[in-house]
């Protein structure tokens, strides 16, 4: 662990090498889980907001969902994340031909619908953040769906943070991800 400002650092950031490998898991960490994705609160009023532009992308099962249930809840760890559909994936799942699954909230980004990708969660993963008091835990979640992952990962030489490079500039700024990247360079390139 180590910290740059406000939050402190797995070193498997550095260590884990990862690239996502969809044609592998075809997308499984939106359809598998305990709950919906982690929202922020901002995120949570936005997707209140922009659902009616969101609504389009989404399929049917997803729509109702959201429509009976609202566009959020919280779950039993008292976050705020999205809603699921009968309690498996995310709401805003959708599938291509192929099976994988996409997000209808990014979908809706691309076609210039609303101002943001996704939630930063789902942008990050496989890092979870998580605030403790005035700090922000950033760490490495490995679950056995990302195991191709992994793999190409190591075959490209991709650590975690290089892949994550723009989700993890957009959530902390561009000047902490370049205090990262120098640390994963000089300081911990011996360690690696």
């Amino acid at each position: 662990m180590f910290q740059i400002d406000n939050t402190v650092i797995s070193d498997l950031l550095i260590k884990k090498k990862f690239v996502c490998d969809l044609s592998a898991c075809k997308g499984a960490c939106c359809v598998h889980g305990d709950s919906g994705a982690p929202l922020e609160q901002s995120e949570a009023a936005a997707l209140d907001t922009y659902f009616e532009h969101i609504k389009p992308f989404m399929r049917p099962e997803g729509i109702v969902a959201v429509e009976q249930n609202g566009c959020h809840y919280v779950d039993d760890e008292h976050d705020v994340v999205t809603m699921l559909i009968g309690g498996a994936e995310c709401a805003y799942t959708v599938f291509d031909a192929d099976g994988v699954t996409w997000c209808a909230v990014e979908k809706a980004f691309l076609a210039g619908e609303v101002p943001f990708r996704k939630p930063i969660s789902c942008y990050l993963y496989p890092v979870r953040t998580k605030k403790i008091g005035d700090f922000e835990a950033v760490n490495f979640d490995e679950w056995d769906i990302c195991k191709a992952a992994l793999k190409l990962g190591k075959k490209n030489d991709t650590p975690v943070y290089q892949f994550l490079q723009a989700p993890l500039s957009e959530k902390f700024g561009r000047e902490w991800y370049e205090q990262l990247d120098y640390l994963a360079k000089n300081y911990f390139k011996d360690k690696i």
